[in-house]
């Protein structure tokens, strides 16, 4: 920034003659110096005598430097230039009623003109320049070296304490050279990465932010220093990057080490640290292993085991910290337990338990008041899908009293558990719809044509089951569309839900109209949540689900066209994986029915290479993964 001050003209000095006449002299008396005789001694009749004019003797004095002395900052200099600045634009009317822009009560000054912003700096007047030099500040961040002119206060002015102590307020130019995100770190990679967890990341794993993003409301406040939080969000956000093909200075893995190494001291200190800490490191540490997992692990359900007991020392969060935090690993632990074929470890909610969670600061009239921050409109489902997974084991428990010759009576139970339990759960997705925002009018989906939903992307649907008729193609607002993402996204979990009870836990074949038919519209409302270019955070286990079921081409392009556009919008290696072993699973389907293998058509699973003892018939997808040596977490 170059400030200019204008030079005062010199002050013109008093001068006294030298050759006037002596007798005026000795009397004080001015003289003017007329030849031969002046005024005076004429008036008076006095001799007119002029004295020789004697050189005049200068006083010797010592020289002043050439140059100013500098400042070590030039800080100083800039703190007293702006608190001038601030006196004319705070106490008086200088700038004739022009308010310039202020940052923290110091106007923002441009650095090429001598006129800031709409008003020119208050002229000095010749005494107030009692000092002007120039001082060189180099900025920090190889930025050019700036010449600034630093102007001392004007004297005509009221006094000013800034001489005695700098204005507080730094300057302005200082400012603007902090880089973003700063606070987290002074490393420019480890900057670049809480950016794009903020500006990226935390945009794609939730279904509403009106006011605001969770994570950045409630999860980044917990970072400080070198807490595990902090290095959990880089290792996440740097295992998101690596899968798009940008390289940081430092791996993922590094972050993920240092986060679990935190993790592990902060859960040693007990009760002196903070309950909310530990749960978000552990939780962004699950999002990573989803993210990067690659071989067979269950490493996420180790971390969300460690989580539940922690959350189980205080089962009752006040904090919204708490509640949202809580909120993510129960929707986890169930989409844990469908992916690895387990029982949930949390405790099964009561209907009407989950209220939607909503971002701080939303009025309760928001249209989205029942979409979830995490669940979006499957909050009632919830409760529903949490039964469903545990039915599964349920059902192992059968399997395996019946092979090893259990008593009858203990069959018996069993059998009447598993089938009144599934009959419930049956019941209670087919009568389930979502709550629609008021003044959403959903759009319909022709389920006579498999290609509707790909060639007409639905404006606004109710669930086609019904047969509803289909309107004509609309563009709908922004709003619109992304409500109508997460309603579509709710159906695809409904129908979903009904695929997976019909084919893994009632053992129905792939080519049971109950099952085509469901899987049918799972796909359909999946290809309409990427159509509407809304959330898709929650889509890949109603995606794969259904798409596994898929038989004919179109069906197959339909689910293919869905992990394509959910790939490009998500960036996870998981999407990827479940993409992979869909089509392994369309190649071994073809080739059984092919060969007449007539396993998989009497019990919906591959009866034969079973993962041992007393764990019954697993679906092909589950072997393929086995045999492949890899694990995927839906989520």
């Amino acid at each position: 920034m170059l400030l200019y001050t204008r030079l005062a003209a010199p002050k013109q000095p008093k001068r006294r003659s030298r050759g006037g006449m002596s007798y005026h002299k000795e009397k004080k008396k001015k003289c003017d110096e007329r030849r031969p005789k002046c005024s005076r001694c004429t008036e008076h009749s006095v001799e007119c005598a002029y004295e020789a004019v004697k050189p005049r003797q200068r006083r010797r004095r010592e020289s002043a430097p050439s140059t100013a002395p500098r400042s070590p900052t030039g800080l100083h200099s800039i703190s007293r230039r702006l608190s001038e600045v601030s006196y004319f634009s705070h106490d008086t009317d200088y700038f004739g009623g022009v308010l310039p822009y202020f940052h923290n009560g110091v106007p923002i000054l441009s650095p090429t003109d001598s006129t800031f912003d709409g008003f020119s700096l208050p002229p000095l007047s010749p005494t107030a320049v009692s000092d002007s030099y120039v001082e060189d500040v180099s900025p920090e961040d190889g930025q050019a070296t700036t010449s600034v002119a630093v102007v001392s206060r004007s004297r005509s002015l009221h006094p000013d304490l800034a001489m005695i102590a700098p204005c507080p307020v730094g300057s302005p130019l200082l400012d603007f050279c902090l880089p973003k995100f700063s606070e987290f770190s002074d490393q420019q990679n480890r900057r670049a990465l809480v950016d794009h967890f903020c500006n990226v990341l935390s945009h794609l794993i939730v279904f509403r932010e009106e006011t605001g993003n969770p994570f950045q409301q409630l999860v980044l406040p917990l970072t400080r220093g070198n807490s595990p939080v902090t290095y959990a969000i880089f290792a996440l956000a740097s295992a998101h990057l690596e899968y798009r093909g940008v390289e940081n200075a430092e791996t993922s893995i590094y972050f993920h080490n240092m986060a679990i190494r935190g993790v592990s001291q902060l859960i040693e200190h007990g009760s002196q640290v903070s309950r909310n800490e530990i749960l978000a490191a552990i939780m962004l540490l699950v999002y990573y292993e989803c993210l990067v997992q690659k071989g067979h692990s269950n490493i996420v359900a180790g971390h969300l085991k460690g989580a539940l007991t922690i959350m189980a020392s205080n089962p009752d969060p006040a904090d919204p910290t708490s509640i949202f935090l809580e909120r993510a690993f129960r929707f986890y632990d169930v989409i844990t337990a469908l992916s690895n074929g387990t029982t949930p470890l949390s405790a099964t909610p009561t209907p009407g338990c989950l209220l939607p969670l909503s971002p701080l600061g939303v009025p309760s009239a928001s249209p989205l008041g029942n979409v979830d921050t995490l669940l979006g409109m499957s909050t009632t489902l919830w409760p529903i899908i949490h039964r469903l997974a545990g039915l599964r084991a349920l059902k192992n428990d059968l399997e395996t009293a019946i092979r090893t010759n259990a008593t009858p009576s203990k069959i018996a139970v069993l059998r009447t558990e598993v089938e009144s339990t599934a009959q419930a759960i049956e019941s209670a997705l087919l009568q389930w719809q979502p709550q629609l925002p008021p003044g959403f009018s959903p759009d319909d989906i022709d389920c006579s044509n498999p290609t509707d939903a790909e060639t007409h992307p639905p404006a606004n649907n109710s669930d086609c089951a019904e047969g509803s008729p289909s309107p004509s193609a609309s563009t709908p607002s922004p709003d619109q569309a992304r409500i109508a993402s997460i309603h579509h996204n709710a159906l695809a979990y409904r129908h979903a839900s009904l695929v997976y009870l019909y084919r893994t836990v009632l053992g129905q074949p792939r080519t049971s109209p109950a099952v085509q038919n469901h899987a049918h519209l799972a796909r359909a409302h999946c290809v309409a949540t990427v159509g509407h270019k809304g959330p898709m955070s929650a889509l890949l286990w109603p995606l794969f689900v259904s798409a596994c079921e898929a038989v004919t081409s179109e069906d197959r392009r339909l689910a293919e066209r869905a992990f394509v556009e959910v790939d490009k919008r998500q960036g996870m290696r998981n999407i990827d994986r479940a993409w992979g072993i869909v089509r392994e699973v369309w190649r071994r389907g073809d080739q059984a029915e092919m060969d007449g293998a007539e396993g998989e058509v009497e019990r919906g699973v591959v009866a034969v290479g079973t993962r041992g003892e007393g764990e019954g018939g697993e679906e092909i997808w589950r072997r393929v993964c086995r045999e492949m040596g890899v694990s995927i977490v839906f989520g």
